[in-house]
């Protein structure tokens, strides 16, 4: 009796269940049709549930998207800029008070600027060094002029152009003679060129430019840094919808060429050339050109720009050419109460630590000061990860960044690296920089190095510096073979 009983209430409890069941099931259909007859609430789920769906693309279409890069809103466009011939002492943002820099200060102050970035002290082996990822000094000291052929399919822009990336580079090259070898940076990445005449014209007015490998036609009364940027932002509108690589690299501000047969031209209704503080100038309003036509476009959002230079202020600049020859006139410039010389060509800091600016809205905060150690080796690896990039093949001394300006973490370099001709070298914390025969600076406090330390007195922090950077510095001469890149 007793378990037919429990049998009973069990078949009453589970009626008594489908019953509510029932009932709820009712009572939400109900409320679901009331709540549909509600235009709000259909635009709420439209919203919710349709438009994603929808947003699902077929294969096809997701292939195609793939192919033009819409669909990696992650993977940012990169406007890589280059001035030529600029110490930090000329920007005003990095306390210099000479040159007015408004288009760059304000650049700085949208993002974030390093204190301690590293160039070479001269433009071709910086050139070489940012391609490649490699110091000239481990790729065997290319030629001046001249870049290393089995390289040129390992570069920063065919890297990015495997990954999807359109390409383009505009203003100067110097790599090689393009009258010689016109198609040069398309074999070293650059889908894209227009790129004045290395030692075969002028670079700024009446300018001879070398356009996707032909000589552009027409270009007098043209001022070459105008048509630069013009070029660029053209190649970005074509591209908007694809991620891309854009290298500006700045003729400016770099004297005139002085070594062909006919002197180049004035600047019209002028008895000079541009002085290096006008060139300033210019070099500060093409940025600015630059940055609102990528801001006209719509692409600032999604765009990395990292502005750098290529070594230091030159100590003298081209003024005039007056019976068969040029007259150069001093460069100096004030800087935190000190006479600053030009430091192109020098090791010292004045030659090689270089202004560098990092705007990226959204993902770079605004104001920032960062004094992570890079050098021009880090700019290839650190574009690789930011666009997820195969790294070439081979070893690289350069070491990523990305996470400091994609996260805010700090960068991974413990010493920084630059070389000139004669077989000198230095490695460099941010406070002390030890040379291949043995100096020893504090170079915080003696930027100009007039009095290296005693290594027998060093101490504390001093003493332990010295001995990271002569472990650095015997590992760069034991795997490395001797620098003999001149140049200027």
């Amino acid at each position: 009796m007793a378990t037919g009983q429990r049998q009973a209430d069990t078949k009453q409890v589970i009626r008594y269940c489908l019953y509510v069941f029932s009932l709820i099931d009712t009572l939400l259909v109900q409320q679901v049709q009331r709540m549909l007859r509600n235009p709000l609430f259909r635009r709420i789920l439209a919203v919710t549930f349709v438009f994603p769906l929808n947003a699902v693309p077929s294969a096809s279409v997701q292939a195609e998207n793939e192919e033009s890069g819409k669909t990696n809103a992650n993977r940012p466009n990169i406007v890589f800029i280059l001035a030529d011939d600029v110490g930090r002492e000329v920007l005003g943002c990095y306390g210099g008070v000479d040159y007015p820099t408004p288009n760059l200060d304000a650049l700085a102050e949208s993002g974030a600027r390093f204190t301690h970035a590293y160039s070479m002290p001269v433009c071709h082996p910086s050139r070489t060094t940012l391609l490649t990822g490699c110091y000239p000094r481990t790729i065997g000291n290319p030629k001046w002029g001249s870049f290393p052929a089995e390289l040129e399919d390992q570069t920063v822009a065919q890297a990015l152009k495997q990954a999807g990336y359109r390409t383009a580079v505009a203003g100067k090259w110097q790599l090689c003679l393009l009258k010689k070898d016109p198609s040069h940076p398309q074999r070293l990445g650059f889908e894209k060129s227009s790129l004045f005449g290395w030692h075969e014209g002028a670079r700024y007015y009446d300018p001879l430019i070398h356009e996707n490998g032909s000589i552009l036609e027409n270009t007098e009364g043209t001022y070459g840094p105008d048509h630069y940027v013009d070029f660029l932002l053209d190649f970005m509108k074509e591209n908007r919808k694809k991620p891309f690589f854009a290298f500006y690299s700045m003729a400016l501000c770099h004297d005139v060429t002085d070594d062909i047969e006919e002197a180049v031209p004035y600047a019209p209704g002028r008895d000079r050339y541009d002085s290096f503080a006008e060139m300033a100038a210019q070099m500060d309003r093409k940025i600015g050109d630059l940055v609102t036509g990528i801001e006209d476009l719509g692409l600032r959002e999604n765009t990395l720009i990292l502005f750098t230079t290529d070594n230091g202020t030159p100590f003298r600049t081209i003024a005039r050419y007056e019976d068969g020859k040029y007259i150069r006139e001093p460069v100096s410039s004030q800087y935190q109460g000190m006479d600053v010389p030009g430091g192109k060509g020098s090791l010292n800091d004045w030659g090689t630590r270089v202004p560098t600016i990092a705007s990226w809205p959204g993902v770079i905060d605004a104001g920032q000061v960062w004094d992570d150690l890079i050098d021009f080796s880090d700019i290839l690896p650190t574009f690789v990860e930011l666009v997820g990039a195969d790294l070439p093949e081979g070893d690289l001394d350069g070491q990523s960044f990305a996470g400091r300006l994609s996260a805010n973490q700090p960068g991974p370099r413990q010493w920084a690296y630059a070389e000139s001709r004669g077989n000198r070298y230095f490695a460099k914390t941010r406070t002390h920089k030890l040379y291949n025969d043995g100096r020893f600076y504090n170079s915080a406090e003696d930027p100009f190095e007039k009095s290296p330390l005693e290594v027998s007195k060093l101490e504390g922090t001093a003493l332990k510096e010295y001995e990271q950077l002569r472990e650095a510095v015997q590992v760069l001469a034991e795997n490395t073979e001797s620098n003999d890149s001149a140049g200027q």
